[in-house]
């Protein structure tokens, strides 16, 4: 094993780690908003539910699939903020693999970054990227 090899070993994702670092940030700013914001999207969907049966239903659906939203929002901030921070100082993070699956869903950036991590995570050992 030579000298650039070790280092290569030891040698984080940097450039990666950072931007998991600062999409995780993102993703809690948006679960910030989605909690600070909650009565006014209550009121626009209530507004939807002028021709409803079941208000009561409704209502209880979109608290139900709002609240998933913030809980997926905080868990997608604190995986990328974490893994992010373990992709600086090493190779491979298993937080970073989570977080990228998990953001998958999420459009435009959440996607592009979880696709690309995913293929930079587990491409084979000895291929270099072109």
């Amino acid at each position: 094993m030579n000298a650039s090899e070790s280092s290569d070993n030891r040698a984080g994702n940097g450039g990666l780690g950072v931007c998991w670092i600062v999409y995780g940030l993102l993703r809690l700013v948006i679960a910030a908003c989605l909690i600070v914001y909650e009565p006014v999207a209550t009121v626009m969907f209530g507004a939807l539910l002028a021709r409803v049966a079941d208000v009561g239903l409704a209502m209880g659906l979109f608290h139900t699939f709002y609240l998933c939203a913030i809980i997926l929002s905080v868990v997608c901030g604190v995986l990328g903020v974490l893994g992010g921070a373990i992709l600086l100082r090493q190779r491979t993070s298993r937080l970073a693999v989570w977080a990228a699956f998990l953001s998958l869903p999420e459009l435009p950036i959440g996607i592009i970054l979880g696709v690309y991590t995913l293929l930079t995570l587990f491409r084979p050992r000895g291929t270099e990227p072109r």
